[in-house]
């Protein structure tokens, strides 16, 4: 067992320096690229005054377009595992991903929505006006999105509360329904949708991409994000004990209802958060847990953290196959599909997809 203990700091130095590489290359790597010795001067001119050692087009590529979408991936990847690893270890089960209570469904909707007005010259008066509360423009899809997300959850969890049957399983059910009625919400929207302009924007946005993503949009996720995973890693410990049953974790003094609402607002807000931003990405939540467990156990005072890494480390990546792979760019909810599945196969096969408790 100490052998053990002294094997994770190494592991979470060699997933520091995986998270490093893929970041610093990820900056350098695309269809216009930039040399190292660019990149450390076009930073250095951030924070002191030296002479331009850089091509035309260089500081524009690297400040508005590279970095805002390396930030960017690496945020939701960290979020989307976090939550991931937090859902699975509250409702022990770990088939469990983030928008197992509609989060993702639901930010489609308020994102389908939105599209409506943002290509509205075509949309009949009837969504105009709800189209127009909801905002246009690439921030108003991101808003709606965030906040409908919220709001499934939300009507979840209130299902859920009122029932009489037991609250985890209520939960679950309730998140069922709630994601039912919102991607039939969004199917009807497809439906009425221009096919011109709406309906491809829809559809593109449906399968996750960050080909669009602006310095703005890294400030939006960073506060959410923040503020999800802080109080998750601050009561990792306290997870640790629900994972023992209620009972439990009860006896020794946790008040188990405000824990596992604080755990599904924080996973919650990450999740929607990030489906706000990047559209629907899958498997990153459900994949990336169970490699943790494997390498780091069972403990969340290292599991969340180290989810968060890998998440982030793993959508980077990705994401680099998504723009570079083709002439076109492929959208990364096809991408995680992809690699998600087979590995999420090779992992039951093998017996690393065991309990999430």
């Amino acid at each position: 067992m100490k052998l053990q203990n002294h094997a994770y700091p190494r592991r979470f130095a060699v997933l520091g320096a995986v998270f490093a590489a893929a970041l610093f290359g990820s900056v350098l790597l695309g269809r216009f690229s930039v040399t190292p010795k660019e990149l450390f001067r076009l930073l250095l001119s951030r924070l002191t005054e030296t002479e331009p050692g850089w091509r035309d087009g260089a500081e524009n590529v690297v400040f508005q377009i590279r970095l805002p979408r390396v930030a960017a991936a690496a945020l939701i990847g960290a979020a989307l595992a976090a939550a991931g690893v937090s859902y699975q270890g509250m409702f022990r089960n770990p088939m469990v991903s983030p928008d197992i209570l509609g989060a993702s469904t639901g930010a489609g909707f308020g994102a389908a929505l939105a599209i409506l007005k943002k290509h509205g010259e075509r949309t009949e008066m009837r969504y105009e006006a709800l189209a127009i509360l909801l905002g246009a423009g690439y921030f108003g899809i991101s808003m709606s999105a965030f906040v409908f997300g919220l709001l499934a959850v939300a009507a979840a969890y209130a299902v859920s509360c009122m029932s009489r049957t037991n609250q985890t399983i209520a939960l679950i059910l309730s998140g069922m329904m709630v994601s039912s009625l919102f991607s039939a919400g969004t199917s009807y929207i497809k439906l009425v949708a221009d096919t011109q302009q709406q309906l491809p924007a829809i559809t593109y946005w449906l399968m996750g991409s960050l080909s669009s993503i602006k310095p703005r949009d890294v400030l939006f996720l960073v506060i959410p994000v923040t503020i999800g995973l802080v109080p998750l890693w601050i009561l990792s410990w306290r997870m640790n004990l629900l994972t023992l049953g209620e009972e439990e974790a009860r006896s020794m003094g946790v008040n188990t209802r405000l824990l596992r609402f604080t755990v599904i607002l924080c996973a919650t807000l990450l999740t929607a958060s990030s489906v706000a931003v990047s559209g629907m990405i899958g498997w990153v939540g459900l994949v990336i847990p169970h490699f943790c467990r494997m390498l780091f156990g069972y403990d969340y005072r290292r599991l969340i953290p180290a989810a968060a890494l890998f998440g982030a480390s793993f959508l980077i990546i990705v994401d680099d196959i998504a723009r570079l792979a083709t002439a076109g760019e492929i959208p990364l909810g096809i991408l995680t599909a992809f690699v998600g599945a087979p590995i999420f196969l090779y992992l039951i096969l093998t017996g690393g997809a065991r309990r999430g408790d």
